[in-house]
Formats: C-alpha cells, structure tokens, sequence
C-alpha cells in the first residue's frame, strides 16, 4: 500500500508553529453523544420520498421487463425544481442481493418514466440460485486470498451482474490490519459453482500527508451543564473524539471548562481535533450551501470525527461502518493529518458511497477517487483560509517528495510519475489513484480551462489530447455538474465514456442543451481523449464546394454556402486564381487568366465575428487540352470502408476517438507506442496529356516531445518520396497537402502512405479526403 498511498489523500503541510486559539460557537447544552443525531425533519421528508419510490418498485418491475424473481429497493431520491424525479434503486433477485444490479429511473413529475441508467443490462433470468460450493469453502477462499486476515462478515449468498454473465457468487468480508497501521475491510466476491475468486474491493478508503492546521477558526460546540463538548448540533450532531493512540472503539468526545480549543502544537491533542472538527464543518457547509446536500447520507446526520488513531500512523481513512472520518498522528506521532483537504476528500468517499456507488476498481475506480479530489479542492476553495491557498495542487505543502514538489497535478496529472492526463483503453488497469487522473485533468479544464495560467499566484499549464482547446466555465458550474452527474446519473460501473455522457445530461438540465457549458463539458472530455469536440450550434460552418478545374479564359460562377452562427455572414477568399473574385454573399465569379492549380480558402465571418472556413483545390487548364477532368482515386474518402486500396490490418477505420475529417472513415497509421509499420497503397493510371494533381488531408497527433523525428509517414509515388513528415510536424487538425503529378501523365502510378513507429510513445498519422485530379 506504500506505492498508492500518498496518492489517496489530497494534502497535507507542516504543522503551524504559531498560536491557534480558537473561539468556539455554544450550542445548547445536550448529552454527549453516543450515537448519530436523531432524524431531522428533512431527514423525514426524503424517508417518505423513499417510501414513495419503494411504492413504486413492484410496476416498475414489470415496466422493465425485468425476471418475476426481481424486486427493486428504494436507496436515493432527487427531486429537480420541476418536480422531475429520479429514483435510484438497489436491485434484488430471489431475495439475493445484486451487486452491479443497481439503476436511476427518471420519471417526470406525473411519474412517467422518462429515462434509464443501469449498471448493468444483463438479463438475469434463469441464473440459479443454488450454490455448488458451501459457505464454508467461500469464507477459505476469502481468507486464502488476503493473507494474514481474518472474518469480518460471514459469507452471504449474492449475484454478481458485474459483467456480461451473471453469476451466483459468495461475498464475504474479511479484515486485518495493512502495513501502514490502516485497518483493512477486504470484500472477496467468489464463484458460488467453481469457488474462483470473481472480485476484491476494500471497504476502507484511505489517504496520507503530515499534518495542516487550519489557523484561528470558529468550530460549533455544545454546552452542557458547565461543560464544553465538541459537538456541532448546527451540522447534524458531528463531534469529534480522541482515540488517544487506540486502534479500536470510537473514542472519548472532547470536552473542556472553557470554550478556547488547541494552541496550534501537535503536542496539544485538541489543534488536531480543531483541525478536523472544522474540516468536517467546512466539508458539510460546501455541500450544503454550494451543491444543496445535507450531510454526507444527505438526511441531516453528521459523521463524527476520530482523532489520534494508533501510534505513529500516516494516514487518514474514511469508513462507511461507522460512517466517520479517521485521522493519524503522523510520524513520531507530531504531524496530524488533520488537513482540510483531507476532511473533503475522504468524506466525499462517503458521499459517493450513498450516491452512484462507483465500484472501487478499474475505470470506476479511477472516477471514484477523481470525485473525492474533485470535492476536496472545493472544500478548500470554499473554506478560503489564508493558511491555505486554495488551488489544484495535491499536497503541495508536505514536501514527501524531498524536493518541493506536489503529490499530485490537476492541471497535468501525469507530473507526479504515475498518474494519467488522458484516458487510454488500459487506464482502468492502472490503481485508482492513478486512473484519477483523466477526470481530476477533466474538472481542472472545465473549470480553469486549458493553457498556461496563474490562479491565486500558483502558475498551471494544462495540456489537452490531440490539440484541443478548453475555456473554463469556472469552478462552481464545474462542481455543479460532477455532482449532479454523480447523484442523478452514475451507477456503480459508470466508466469514463458514460462519465462523459453523464455529465452532458447533467449540463444540459442545468444550464439547457447545447448550452455553452453542456458544450464545455464534450470539450473537457475530447481533451482527455474520451470522444469528440461535440459541434457548436452557433458556430460558423463552410461546405466546401468540392475541388473545381474550369477552362482558362472562360467565365465561372460559384455559390459557396454556409450555415451557422448568427446572420449575416460575410465571405472572404485567399488563393483564388487570377481573374477571380469572391462577393460579400460567398458568390465566386469571374474569368480565369492563368493556367495552374490554386489552393482556395473561403472564410465566413458571422455578425459577431465568429468564423468558419473551407478549403478546395481551383485548377485552370487550357482551352486546347484533349484531357476529360476526372478524380482517380477509387474509394478516395475511405467510406466504402477496407476496399480498392492496400493495406496492413486495421489502417482503414471509423473509430470515433480520432475521428474522421469527413463521413466515417479515415486511414489511421500507426499510433501504437511501439515498434509499428502501416501502409495504404493504390495504383491508378494518368492520362497521356493531362495536368495532375494528389490531394490529401493530413492531421498527425503525437505523444513524442522534442525536435528529434521519432515517427515517419513518408508518401511515395512509383517509388519516388513525395514528402516525409514526423512527429515533428505534428498539428491536431486535418490539413490539405497537394503534390503536381503532371510529370507521370501516360502512366501508371503507384501511390503509397508507409508510416514507420518507433519503440515508444504513440504517433498517429491520419488521412482522409485523398484524390488525384486531372485537368
């Protein structure tokens, strides 16, 4: 656990040298707490909501379609402005709970269902319920595969639906102790028929750093009788107790004579008490009065605070068992982890537990964890404490790197040596700390937006995949839509491609389809490589009139259209053969005075100059030539698919994360990261006595850094090398590259594209829209 663990947590910084007195905020005097705060009245409003949606379960069954040994259990309500709800539900199946079997139905306010998320739409109808294996061989298998544990929770029978073939499996929870001192909760998942172990997920979810004070703070305390007790009955009850270096039981609550809390030493058990009694304030005020939530389960009950766990323990832990945060002293036992950021980060662990419930592992995971960064930074943000800057930096003030340096970049996630800026297909096998990385780059990009910035002094330069450019929508709006996303639309095996569309259904209802912010959000995700730039409905777009060969010295007329933006747009052309010209309304007209082939772009500025552009090829030939204008190339745009030209496996594609320029289709080269040679060739014959030209639109994407040509694409003719460009040349948009072949008229040609990929980082070479004119 030692290689993740710093990862897991968000901050952490030295411990103030300076006095912390605090002044405390009485209550009303009440007994010291032994249990979570009684149910609040809104508490009993969201119950009946619940009783209401498990009213509903039985018809929504049979609206499903779903087996008759199927029956739904109510665990979340949301309820928009509108009176739109959405109903989260746990799934049984033969009285069996399901794991993976939880949905959200989204039902308008007359309770008409308007929409579906699931984590899994297998079937389970005709899975048996008998196991071949007992209880016992499960609870062996359990504690065979965590060494040195023992049992927790005895075996009880499940489905598990994780997957596309559901199966009758044992989970049993056994527990022990890791080698940091964190107590472990272990989830084994094994095959009830062959007794194979199917799934490990940990119960305990756990973070690191040395111990931040938060300065001269206000917490909420209680008075009872002549007696001080630090429990805030304004944030459901939350209260905060010492374990005085114990490992077991939840402690003693705080109490004083006087109302003047710590002295800001580690050697002073109450300033890390102070520290997490107000992150754990500063961690309900955010959700409460930024994303509307009450507490964590949001039904009004504080989490209570345990501090000084265990004897030199380096780390901090959230657990749902106790449903309470838990926090070490640090090494020596004079470094407290009581940071704000930790409080965010690992409650939000809990949040997320009684909301999508993202699984623990793989690309859930990864998101999981991103979520807990995500709210934790906004704490921070929130909280605004002059002894904490707010910003994206993970754990910037502890220095366990030796050298200055952050655990962990939002703004360039892969600066820390493990983490992931982008998703790639094998993100979900890295361990979640690291898998956080694309959706902590997402957040930071939609928020901030990408590019070299300063933000409360601290300088970031956000890099995006394939070129993309984000601008931010600003924090609020960012944190707004995770959450909603994470409340309303994610389900326990959410992965990055439905995050993304989770997240623009999110936008969309709360900022309206299309809206500059759902736009904002495709934009963020496209820079991490999940999907496409979605297009922009107030953008300006040009349709290309397609390549033009006229005669010289005869009369041309051509409408150039576009569509787009706000009216009215205004045309301005580069490139157009002599004699030609372009009016305001995109018409091109004129007589041609000069033989040759011109690369026209038609621009198209809108009434709030917004732009759009198209680019073809003008070709002028003479009045005397016997030659027919023609295009070669068979299946030029490659939307016939793998036909008419030569290629190695898989070059011709319609894979939608590097999309085509046109259509569907385009020849993808390389881009494996290693040792790689792609060809696409087709042989095509030249008229005697006609003028050629090759056409082609090139974009070549790249991971290689530097100024030393690593990956080639070289593009030959009969041979010949026409070009050759590399990683170098690398431009993230499609861009036209056109080569005279007049010389090989009366012959037949050979064109090739050879792409050659070294031993390491990707380089991609696409092609789209290719042709050979005559004229």
């Amino acid at each position: 656990m030692s290689r993740y663990t710093h990862a897991r947590v968000t901050m952490a910084a030295l411990a103030a040298t300076t006095a912390m007195v605090v002044t405390a905020l009485p209550t009303m005097a009440q007994a010291a707490p032994q249990a979570p705060a009684p149910v609040s009245q809104a508490a009993a409003g969201k119950a009946q909501l619940l009783s209401d949606a498990g009213q509903k379960s039985a018809g929504l069954v049979q609206a499903l379609g779903l087996s008759g040994q199927e029956k739904l259990i109510a665990k979340d309500v949301v309820v928009d402005a509108d009176g739109s709800r959405h109903l989260r539900y746990e799934r049984t199946y033969g009285g069996l709970p399901v794991l993976g079997g939880d949905m959200v139905v989204h039902q308008t306010a007359g309770g008409v269902t308007k929409g579906l998320d699931r984590a899994s739409t297998a079937s389970l109808a005709g899975v048996s319920t008998t196991p071949a294996q007992a209880a016992p061989k499960a609870q062996a298998a359990a504690l065979a595969a965590e060494q040195g544990s023992s049992l927790d929770t005895a075996p009880r029978l499940v489905l598990w639906a994780t997957g596309d073939a559901p199966k009758l499996a044992w989970e049993t929870v056994v527990s022990g102790v890791e080698a940091d001192g964190t107590p472990m909760r272990t989830h084994v998942v094994t095959d009830a028929q062959s007794g194979a172990v199917l799934h490990k997920f940990e119960g305990i979810q756990k973070g690191t750093g040395q111990g931040v004070f938060v300065g001269n703070v206000t917490i909420g305390t209680t008075l009872s009788g002549s007696t001080y007790q630090m429990k805030d009955t304004a944030r459901g009850g939350m209260y905060t107790t010492n374990m005085n270096n114990g490992t077991s039981g939840n402690g003693t609550l705080f109490t004083k004579a006087t109302d003047a809390w710590g002295n800001g030493l580690a050697s002073n058990k109450e300033s890390a008490a102070v520290d997490a009694h107000f992150g754990a304030a500063a961690t309900w005020d955010f959700y409460k009065n930024v994303l509307g939530r009450n507490g964590i389960r949001n039904d009004g009950v504080g989490a209570f605070s345990r501090v000084h766990y265990g004897s030199n323990y380096v780390n901090a832990f959230w657990d749902d068992t106790c449903f309470c945060m838990t926090y070490g002293d640090g090494s020596g036992n004079n470094a407290p982890l009581t940071e704000l950021d930790v409080a965010g980060h690992e409650m939000t662990h809990g949040v997320t537990s009684n909301t999508a419930g993202l699984n623990y592992s793989g690309e859930s995971g990864g998101l999981n964890e991103a979520t807990s960064d995500i709210f934790g930074s906004m704490v921070e943000f929130y909280a605004n404490l002059p002894s904490d800057n707010p910003d994206y930096l993970i754990g910037e003030l502890i220095n366990i790197n030796g050298n200055g340096t952050p655990l962990r970049y939002m703004d360039k996630p892969s600066k820390d040596g493990s983490s992931a800026d982008a998703w790639y297909s094998g993100v979900g096998n890295l361990d979640v700390h690291y898998s956080s990385g694309p959706a902590n780059h997402f957040f930071y990009m939609l928020s901030e937006g990408s590019g070299a910035k300063v933000i409360n002094g601290v300088s970031y330069n956000s890099p995006t995949s394939n070129g993309v450019t984000v601008t931010g929508i600003g924090r609020d709006k960012a944190a707004k839509i995770w959450y909603r996303a994470l409340s309303v639309y994610m389900t326990s095996t959410t992965n990055y491609a439905s995050a993304r569309t989770a997240a623009v259904k999110a936008s969309d209802d709360l900022y309206g389809v299309n809206s500059a912010e759902s736009i904002a959000v495709g934009t963020a995700f496209a820079a991490i490589n999940v999907g496409t730039v979605p297009p922009n409905p107030g953008a300006v777009t040009v349709t290309s009139p397609g390549n033009q060969s006229t005669k010289i010295n005869t009369a041309v007329s051509l409408q150039v259209n576009a569509s787009g933006g706000t009216a009215p747009r205004t045309f301005t052309a580069t490139g157009l053969p002599a004699g030609l010209s372009i009016s305001s309304s995109g018409l091109i007209t004129g007589t041609p005075t000069a033989l040759g082939t011109s690369n026209v772009t038609v621009t198209a500025k809108d009434a709030v100059n917004a732009t759009g552009s198209a680019s073809f090829t003008w070709t002028v030939t003479d009045t005397t030539s016997t030659c027919t204008p023609a295009q070669l190339l068979g299946n030029a745009g490659f939307e016939s698919g793998a036909t008419t030209w030569t290629t190695t496996s898989g070059v011709i594609d319609n894979g939608t994360s590097k999309p085509a320029r046109t259509g569907s289709y385009k020849a993808w080269l390389n881009g494996y990261g290693s040792a790689h040679t792609d060809s696409a060739t087709q042989t095509v014959s030249i008229p005697a006595g006609c003028k050629a030209t090759l056409g082609f639109y090139l974009r070549i994407d790249t991971a290689e850094t530097g100024t030393t040509a690593y990956d080639k694409l070289t593009v030959t003719v009969n041979g010949t090398a026409l070009k050759t460009y590399s990683n170098v040349d690398a431009i993230g948009s499609y861009t036209l590259r056109t080569f005279d072949l007049s010389a090989y008229a009366g012959q037949s040609v050979t064109l090739k594209f050879n792409g050659v990929e070294d031993s390491s980082l990707a380089t991609s070479f696409l092609i789209d829209d290719t042709s050979i004119t005559t004229s």
